[in-house]
């Protein structure tokens, strides 16, 4: 609005972005759990339920402005995407959100396999440590994470959208556009990130 010389409608929409991330503040971060909530869901008589599963799509809140990476919110919300999505086996990688059932290949040991890992999601863990990275040795994860990505891409080169928390092989959707834009996304903050610091 401001870039056509409307002053008043960027005025008018500054303010209202700043009551959304004053009342996520306020209505979407659980104090007792420490994290965003996935959603929030109205329920009868004009309360209020907040879904609490643990979702990757939370980095959404640093990513587009709303918080900064380094604001302790996020940073503990953050915490427990990892915590909680990290495939705890051999093959690595982040999953969407708790108990995934899209092309589920793990049903018993949802602890360790929450989900099958997701190009697109694991990369937004690597963008979240970019952009905390306030040293070399701090882009040495991300640096891995955009490693474990070439490494699991096809012959071709050619990205799936998930990949199998067993074999590595990829399974979903490919090639999946959204999985090699976030990939070029993440290399160009890692370059970035990595000039600021030297």
């Amino acid at each position: 609005a401001e870039a056509f010389g409307r002053n008043d409608l960027g005025a008018q929409y500054r303010r209202a972005a700043q009551e959304i991330k004053d009342a996520a503040r306020k209505y979407l971060f659980h104090k007792d759990l420490n994290r965003f909530a996935k959603s929030v869901y109205p329920v009868p008589k004009g309360d209020y339920r907040l879904d609490m599963t643990i979702d990757a799509s939370v980095f959404g809140l640093w990513y587009f402005g709303a918080f900064s990476p380094d604001d302790p919110m996020i940073q503990s919300t953050m915490k427990a995407v990892y915590d909680r999505l990290w495939i705890k086996t051999s093959v690595g990688g982040l999953a969407r959100y708790e108990n995934d059932a899209y092309h589920q290949v793990e049903k018993n040991d949802i602890k360790n396999v929450p989900g099958n890992p997701w190009f697109v999601c694991t990369l937004w863990w690597a963008q979240y440590l970019i952009a905390c990275a306030k040293t070399k040795e701090d882009l040495e994860e991300p640096l891995r994470i955009l490693e474990w990505v070439a490494d699991h891409a096809l012959p071709s080169g050619v990205l799936a959208e998930q990949v199998h928390p067993y074999t590595d092989e990829p399974l979903s959707v490919s090639p999946l556009t959204w999985s090699h834009a976030v990939y070029v996304l993440a290399v160009f903050d890692y370059v970035k990130r990595a000039k600021q610091i030297e």
